[in-house]
């Protein structure tokens, strides 16, 4: 891709693409927004083509799920396409400049949530069965992710690994601009964290889709 600063072009590699629009000024990055190279790369399904699945999920004991804000645990299925790798996943989400894209890895094996931070998860690779609410809760929701969904983690719904289904299973994780996650398990002593379920801001943008998106109908 070709990229255009005071006048001087020059070849960004694929790899460095997240970084390189996250290092711009931010006149760069307006200018970079609202230019034809950025919005002809979107890798995505069409809005009108995406199939979401959407969950509610009641409080298991300390784990509080989707019981404080009524959020729903959003999938998005497909969103990207094939073949999307992890850069240019980070490099649109940086586009979109609704969260920040903070690691690449799998999802942990033990049931944790994050109390002051909504999370979004792009799956880069890979194929996974997942649990969200806690393994011992009825109301729990086991889905199978792939390549290209994405899923919207609420702050306070529980969440593990429970199949790393072909050993290759990578997510690009990202919460929004200005949140560093917490690390909570539904243990006691944690009540004072989950408190802050409560005040986490909810999206005004989609995170995927920007200004129109399954974050701003629910």
């Amino acid at each position: 891709m070709t990229s255009v600063h005071r006048g001087q072009t020059y070849r960004v590699r694929s790899k460095d693409l997240a970084l390189h629009f996250q290092q711009m000024r931010p006149s760069h990055q307006l200018f970079y927004a609202l230019s034809p190279m950025a919005t002809s790369k979107a890798p995505l399904t069409h809005l009108k083509d995406l199939r979401v699945s959407s969950y509610q999920i009641p409080a298991l004991d300390r784990i509080p799920n989707t019981s404080i804000q009524k959020k729903p645990l959003l999938i998005y299925h497909s969103a990207f396409h094939p073949g999307t790798d992890a850069s240019t996943i980070e490099f649109h989400l940086s586009l979109i400049g609704v969260v920040d894209p903070q690691w690449r890895y799998t999802m942990y094996s033990t049931s944790h949530f994050h109390s002051n931070t909504h999370e979004v998860l792009s799956i880069a690779s890979g194929k996974a069965k997942l649990c969200f609410g806690g393994e011992n809760n009825p109301k729990r929701v086991e889905p199978t992710v792939e390549q290209g969904d994405v899923i919207v983690v609420p702050a306070g719904v529980s969440h593990r690994l429970l199949d790393d289904m072909d050993g290759g299973f990578t997510m690009v994780g990202s919460y929004p601009k200005g949140k560093h996650w917490d690390m909570c398990y539904g243990n006691e002593g944690e009540e004072e964290k989950v408190k802050q379920v409560e005040g986490v801001e909810w999206f005004e943008r989609d995170p995927v889709y920007g200004h129109e998106g399954p974050t701003l109908n629910v």
